[in-house]
């Protein structure tokens, strides 16, 4: 039932460093939420560089911070200014602190880094405690592989805020599935503050009119690389099988993602070319629209392609990365185990005939709603009403900022 709750506020912060995984999640929890309460206002703040090319709904907006990218050697660099990383980190930080001062969110929403990037949402994380901010964590269901997270938060110090500084942690998954937290050393009244939502479902937008990207026959095999900064090994290998095999089942339709490096992009498109039936597209703002109308699907794995791929309920190929996190290959590990897709890891070669066999018996895999568990899908309702109590709070907490940030560790 939608509730009013005119004046409500809501800050959701998203580092998003590279790829599209964090943004459309947030976007995803935030239509939910403002479809439901009428009167909330929602602002995300993101690093994103391509923000302005996804549709939000009235009363939710962004404020878009200079943008950062990883290297492969684990160093952060700024990705559109000539400047120092500590530079751009300042920036950063000062543009979310003024917006939360001038915003005063009820309630705060962060996306997986419990401080932020490099720290960067400390500051404000402990002046928002000081004035009684409600405070959450949301983690995807699949961080990493547990020993290695664990020596990357105790490294960078990150369980104290779990303890000091948040009220919640919200889980976009199932216990069942995968608990992002397992062998961390955390306390009971941690473990107290995790809630399970599972996971988020996605739908096509009602209200958008929309034009066909690209015409293809039909039925086709959607093989999309996310955001594809890493994605060139699964669209190499899937072209590999179709020049083998060009009478394989279904026209591919190939997504590259807006990040796959320029030169990748070329060689890829020139081979895609010479296929028959294939096409490909560099970037669509709404891949849910070709996933809902796709046969199956090849992906990498990400979290916001598995939940299309659950929600839509399309057989699956998952042919996950492994560096420099283990997330994708837990995922699909899992999801294997409980019937929802099939996974396969590229080896050294990829193998041409091992992914057009996986094709061609794709049609004879169950769908993801014949395996599913109770509550699978039903992470935006949870994180709806989760998040009431937060936006219905009157009261402030007598603290002061000097001493939530001191106990933030």
């Amino acid at each position: 039932m939608i509730e009013r709750l005119d004046g409500a506020r809501m800050l959701i912060y998203s580092h998003d460093t590279f790829g599209l995984g964090h943004l459309r999640r947030c976007q995803a929890i935030a239509h939910a939420l403002v479809e439901h309460y009428k009167g909330l206002s929602i602002i995300i703040l993101s690093g994103s560089p391509i923000i302005g090319s996804f549709d939000f709904r009235a009363r939710v907006d962004f404020v878009r911070v200079p943008g950062v990218i990883k290297l492969y050697n684990g160093e952060y660099t700024s990705l559109g200014l000539h400047i120092d990383i500590q530079q751009t980190l300042a920036i950063r930080a000062s543009i979310i602190r003024h917006t939360a001062e001038v915003f005063e969110p009820h309630l705060v929403l962060v996306d997986k880094e419990p401080l932020g990037l490099k720290g960067e949402m400390e500051e404000t994380l402990a002046m928002l405690k000081a004035r009684g901010t409600s405070l959450v964590l949301g983690l995807r269901d699949v961080m990493d592989e547990p020993a290695l997270l664990r020596r990357e938060w105790e490294a960078r110090r990150l369980v104290p805020a779990l303890t000091e500084l948040y009220d919640e942690i919200w889980i976009y998954g199932l216990r069942e599935m995968w608990d992002p937290l397992t062998q961390m050393n955390v306390s009971a009244a941690v473990r107290g503050k995790m809630a399970y939502t599972g996971y988020l479902r996605r739908t096509l937008p009602r209200q958008l009119k929309r034009t066909p990207s690209v015409e293809i026959e039909k039925p086709y095999l959607l093989v999309t690389a996310g955001g594809g900064g890493d994605g060139f090994v699964l669209i190499d290998w899937v072209v590999s099988a179709y020049e083998l095999e060009p009478d394989l089942p279904f026209a591919p339709l190939f997504v590259l993602g807006p990040f796959m490096r320029a030169e990748e992009q070329e060689t890829l498109l020139r081979r895609i070319a010479r296929i028959p039936r294939a096409q490909a597209l560099t970037f669509d703002s709404h891949v849910e629209f070709l996933m809902a109308e796709s046969a199956g699907v090849i992906a990498m794995g990400g979290y916001n392609t598995f939940c299309e791929i659950l929600s839509f309920d399309k057989r699956s190929i998952i042919v996950p990365r492994s560096h420099p996190r283990q997330e994708q290959v837990v995922r699909a590990r899992e999801a294997t185990r409980l019937g929802l897709a099939r996974m396969l890891l590229p080896g050294e070669t990829r193998e041409p005939h091992t992914m057009a066999e996986a094709i061609r018996q794709l049609p004879n895999q169950k769908r993801p709603s014949e395996a599913l568990l109770p509550g699978m899908l039903d992470g935006l309702e949870r994180v709806v009403a989760l998040a009431h109590p937060h936006l219905t709070r009157t009261t402030r907490a007598p603290a002061s900022a000097a001493e939530a940030l001191g106990t933030a560790g």
